[in-house]
């Protein structure tokens, strides 16, 4: 049903579509150039200015993108222009809403083509309201934008801080005010730590009656940094225990989490808790700080798994236990900072959507007062 004052038409009756071109001719400048991926590099020449909406031709075909000023796009990314009767951040939010994906056109990479999208229907209000609309959503988006902004930021200090801490550059204080001294002991991750290599249990024995325990094979049972099981096995080969520090041992080798579930651990996966008089935090957190460095530490080899000796093998720095303490707060507050951020801006996207299906579909109308008329 269209609402009250609004029209039904098509894409095709409100905007052009543009093709993207090669690049390669240009000079290195400050012209961005744009992909279905997003921003690829800069160059010396435009292919529009204005304000325009984006959307994959081929690849990702599901995120648009709003520019505006000179930019250039690739083959890969149709651009928009020469908008009828429309505002294109208007516009911009319709194309969030539409499920681009249902409309590929290809078995293999996922594809779009202009005749396609020019059929696309879209109940448009007066250009007014439309103004009103998009003013709105910006509110939000420029909100999720801080916060993107603000997660990045936090992410990018708490990993310098992780290499002053860890490696001892920078030393935290003691109770008493004064500065941690002493030299650290150089370890073996066994020599700290008991390490448990999973063993995934016969298929037969999977099941969704929690018969058992809950089956953590690897990285599909991870997600931000916990685990997440999706099914149970009656016969339990190895476990893990609440707390324990989980290691992915296969492709891709040396993801951390944190297990919340007393579970059974398959093949892709080793149970790591700390020894008596050692910080399970600190193991943690110098875990997730080695992360990206398993690639270095295989010796340049490329490698789809480690070994039991791999990992107690690990050489690592080891301050005496109350500075362990202090070092896993720090960094564990930290996460907690990150963490808080990254649920304000799920809570934001949730909010913008709901108002999204309010307000692009005439269900919620807002109200324009005649200075925004004129």
């Amino acid at each position: 049903m269209v609402p009250n004052g609004w029209k039904q038409t098509t894409l095709d009756k409100v905007l052009t579509i543009g093709g993207g071109k090669d690049y390669k001719h240009l000079e290195e400048g400050s012209i961005p150039v744009y992909g279905s991926g997003g921003y690829m590099l800069s160059v010396s020449d435009y292919l529009y200015d204005g304000e325009s909406v984006c959307i994959g031709r081929k690849g990702t075909i599901d995120k648009p993108i709003f520019l505006k000023g000179k930019f250039w796009t690739v083959d890969t990314l149709f651009y928009t222009h020469s908008f009828k009767d429309s505002e294109p951040y208007y516009i911009y939010q319709f194309f969030q809403t539409v499920p681009w994906r249902r409309l590929n056109e290809a078995s293999g990479v996922p594809s779009l083509s202009k005749s396609i999208i020019n059929k696309v229907k879209i109940n448009l209000p007066p250009l007014p309201e439309q103004l009103k609309i998009a003013k709105i959503l910006s509110t939000w988006d420029k909100a999720i934008s801080t916060t993107e902004c603000l997660i990045d930021n936090s992410k990018q200090q708490k990993k310098a801080l992780m290499q002053q801490l860890l490696t001892g550059k920078k030393r935290l204080l003691d109770d008493s005010g004064k500065a941690f001294e002493g030299e650290w002991e150089e370890v073996k991750l066994s020599n700290v730590a008991e390490v448990v290599m999973g063993s995934s249990p016969k298929s037969a024995s999977y099941n969704d009656n929690s018969e058992g325990l809950p089956l953590i094979q690897g990285n599909a049972d991870i997600k931000n940094r916990k685990s997440v099981p999706r099914t149970y096995t009656s016969e339990v080969t190895k476990k893990c225990r609440i707390g324990d520090i989980l290691l992915s041992v296969r492709a891709p080798v040396g993801t951390v989490a944190k297990s919340e579930h007393n579970a059974c651990i398959g093949r892709g996966i080793s149970a790591i808790s700390a020894k008596k008089h050692h910080v399970q935090e600190y193991l943690y957190q110098w875990l997730l700080w080695f992360e990206p460095r398993w690639e270095k530490y295989s010796q340049g080899s490329t490698f789809e798994a480690v070994n039991s000796n791999d990992i107690k093998s690990l050489h690592l720095a080891i301050p005496e236990h109350s500075e362990q303490v202090k070092i896993a707060s720090a960094l564990s507050n930290a996460d907690q900072e990150i963490e808080l951020l990254e649920q304000q801006l799920a809570d934001l996207k949730q909010e913008k959507k709901a108002l999204m299906q309010q307000l692009l579909t005439g269900k919620r109308r807002v109200i324009v007062d005649e200075k925004e008329v004129a």
